[in-house]
């Protein structure tokens, strides 16, 4: 869609853009984001005190 109306003549060529760019965010994006995170623990990325002494920890700069 977003290709047809980058490279296609024709007059809704704008529209198409558009369409194709609602699409993306709206549809595949959250999609990708649920496959992405559902099996995983959000409690993992906080910054506290624990996690910070574990990067602490691992890091051997």
């Amino acid at each position: 869609m977003i290709s047809f109306g980058l490279f296609g003549s024709s007059t809704n060529s704008e529209k198409l853009i558009g369409f194709g760019i609602v699409i993306l965010f709206f549809i595949v994006f959250p999609i990708f984001s649920y496959y992405r995170w559902k099996d995983k623990k959000i409690e993992d990325y906080y910054l506290n005190n624990e996690n910070l002494r574990k990067f602490k920890e691992n890091n051997d700069l």
